[in-house]
C-alpha cells in the first residue's frame, strides 16, 4: 500500500497537517506523501521548520523563498516554501511564515506538509533539546526510522548525536544497535515521542526494511510501539512496499437473552469452562487487544466469570432492542487509535485461536474492509472482521440486525476455512448436546 493510505487519509477526509520527524527516510516520505495527496488537491505545500539539502528542492514543482510571513502562491501542484538558502541548505521558515502558511492550508482546503527534523541523511538520529519543532497544530505525526543502523555500533556515522541516543537508551556508546535499543528511543518521551502534541495521531514508520529479515524484525518490534504510538507502518518507501499495523480488538456479544434456548448461553459449561470464559481466552490468547464483552440480560453472572481477565466490560442497557444495540456498545467502547475489530459470538466456545489470527493477517496484508470466513467453499461463518471504515455505519445500526447488514456498502473478502466448526452454534439443548460431544 502506498504511504497516503497507511496513515489512513482518505480522499473525503479535511485537508490534513502532516509533520514528519526522525530520520531514514523523512524527505522521501514528505515527497511521496505530496504526489499522493496532489491526485486529490490541486496544490500541497510543503514546508520546513529545519533545514533542507538544496538538492531536496527539486523534488518539488515550484520552490518558494519566503521573505516575509505572508507568501505569494498563485501554482498548482507540489509547492516547497522555505526559508533562504545559505550555501547547500536552506533555512528553515518563520514561526509567521509557518502560520500563515496553516492559515492559508485551512482556508483553501489544502494539505499542508513540514518535514521538523534534519538527520544528514543517518538511519537514526537523537533530538537536540530545541528539537523537533513540531507545530501544536499538527494533525498527524510521522516519526521516521531507518532500519539499515542495526547491527551497525552506535556512532556517529549512524546515529546522529549518538551520545544522546546513549543517554536515552542505555546503550554504549560503540555497541551494536539493536531493536530493543530503537523500541526503547521510540518509546521515550524525549526520543520518538517528543514535542507530539496530544491531539495529534502518533505514527512510527520503520523505514529501510527491504529484506524478508528485517521486515520479519520491524514487525515484532511493531507489537511493542503499539503501546505509544496509534499505528505503526513497517518496510521500504524506496520499494514502496509498506505494511500498516494497527490494534485489532476483539468485542464479544454476550447481552442477548437466549430466549430460544431458555437459559443464559452465555453460563453453560464447556470443558469446566462458562461460554463466555472460553471465547474471552480465546480472543485475548490470540492477540486481539482491547477485549470488549458486551453484556446485558444477566450482566452481573457473566461478569463474575471474567472478573480476573483484562477485558472491557461494556454494559448495553439497551438489549432489548436487538443485536444492533450490542454492535455499538461495542463499537463505541474501543479506544480510538483500535484499526479493525473482530466479532465473536458467546455462544460459539468452540472458534479457534487460529481462526481470529488468519482474519488479523489477511487483514494486515489486504486491508479489506469485511473479512467473513467461508466455511466449505459455500457457507459464511464467524468471526467476522470490520476494518475501522466500517465503523461509522455500524453505528448507525437499528434493530435486531448485526454487522451483516452493511456487507453492500463495503468491501467484503472471504477467508476459505476448511472446518465447519465455525458454523456450529448453540441455539437449543441438543445443540449443546452436540458441542459437549467434541470435547
Amino acid at each position: 500500500m502506498n504511504l497516503l493510505k497507511a496513515i489512513r487519509v482518505e480522499k473525503t477526509s479535511p485537508a490534513p497537517v502532516i509533520c514528519l520527524s526522525g530520520s531514514g527516510g523523512k524527505t522521501t516520505a514528505l515527497f511521496q506523501l505530496a504526489r499522493q495527496l496532489l491526485a486529490w488537491h490541486e496544490m500541497v505545500i510543503v514546508t520546513a521548520t529545519s533545514h533542507l539539502g538544496i538538492w531536496q528542492t527539486s523534488l518539488a514543482d515550484h520552490h518558494i523563498i519566503a521573505s516575509a510571513s505572508e507568501v505569494d502562491i498563485s501554482v498548482k501542484g507540489v509547492v516547497l516554501v522555505t526559508g533562504k538558502v545559505e550555501g547547500n541548505r536552506t533555512k528553515p521558515v518563520s514561526q509567521e511564515t509557518l502560520y500563515w502558511l496553516h492559515a492559508k492550508s485551512k482556508s483553501e482546503k489544502t494539505p499542508l506538509l513540514i518535514e521538523a527534523d534534519g538527520s544528514r541523511q543517518k538511519p537514526l538520529k537523537a533530538p537536540a533539546a530545541h528539537e523537533p519543532p513540531i507545530p501544536e497544530f499538527t494533525d498527524i505525526v510521522i516519526h521516521v526510522t531507518g532500519l539499515r543502523s542495526l547491527g551497525f555500533p552506535l556512532h556517529e556515522d549512524q546515529v546522529f548525536r549518538a551520545e544522546i541516543f546513549s543517554q536515552l537508551t542505555g546503550l554504549e556508546f560503540g555497541g551494536p544497535v539493536m531493536p530493543q535499543s530503537i523500541q526503547a528511543f521510540l518509546k521515550h518521551p524525549q526520543g520518538g515521542l517528543k514535542n507530539i502534541p496530544s491531539q495529534a495521531k502518533r505514527v512510527a514508520l520503520l523505514n529501510q526494511a527491504d529484506t524478508p529479515e528485517l521486515l520479519s524484525i520491524s514487525g515484532g518490534m511493531a507489537l511493542d510501539l503499539l503501546n505509544d504510538f496509534d499505528a505503526v507502518i513497517v518496510g521500504s518507501l524506496q520499494q514502496d512496499n509498506l505494511h500498516l499495523i494497527e490494534r485489532t480488538a476483539g468485542i464479544i456479544l454476550a447481552a442477548g437473552t437466549s430466549s430460544r434456548y431458555g437459559q443464559p448461553k452465555q453460563l453453560l459449561d464447556w470443558k469446566g469452562k462458562s461460554f463466555i470464559r472460553h471465547v474471552a481466552e480465546t480472543a485475548l490468547h490470540a492477540g486481539l487487544e482491547p477485549v470488549v464483552v458486551v453484556t446485558g440480560f444477566h450482566h452481573a453472572e457473566i461478569e463474575a466469570h471474567l472478573q480476573d481477565l483484562p477485558v472491557i466490560l461494556a454494559r448495553n442497557l439497551e438489549y432489548q432492542q436487538g443485536q444492533s444495540t450490542s454492535v455499538k456498545t461495542g463499537i463505541t467502547a474501543l479506544p480510538p487509535n483500535t484499526g479493525a475489530a473482530v466479532f465473536l459470538l458467546a455462544d460459539q466456545p468452540q472458534i479457534p485461536v487460529e481462526v481470529i489470527r488468519a482474519l488479523v493477517e489477511s487483514h494486515t496484508s489486504e486491508r479489506h474492509s469485511v473479512i467473513v470466513p467461508l466455511v466449505l467453499e459455500e457457507r459464511r461463518a464467524n468471526p467476522v472482521l470490520f476494518d475501522r471504515v466500517t465503523f461509522s455505519d455500524l453505528l448507525q445500526l437499528t434493530g435486531d440486525v448485526g454487522g451483516r447488514a452493511i456487507f453492500d456498502k463495503h468491501r467484503v473478502s472471504f477467508l476459505p476455512w476448511h472446518d465447519d466448526i465455525l458454523i456450529f452454534d448453540v441455539d437449543k439443548p441438543e445443540d449443546y448436546e452436540r458441542l459437549k460431544k467434541l470435547e
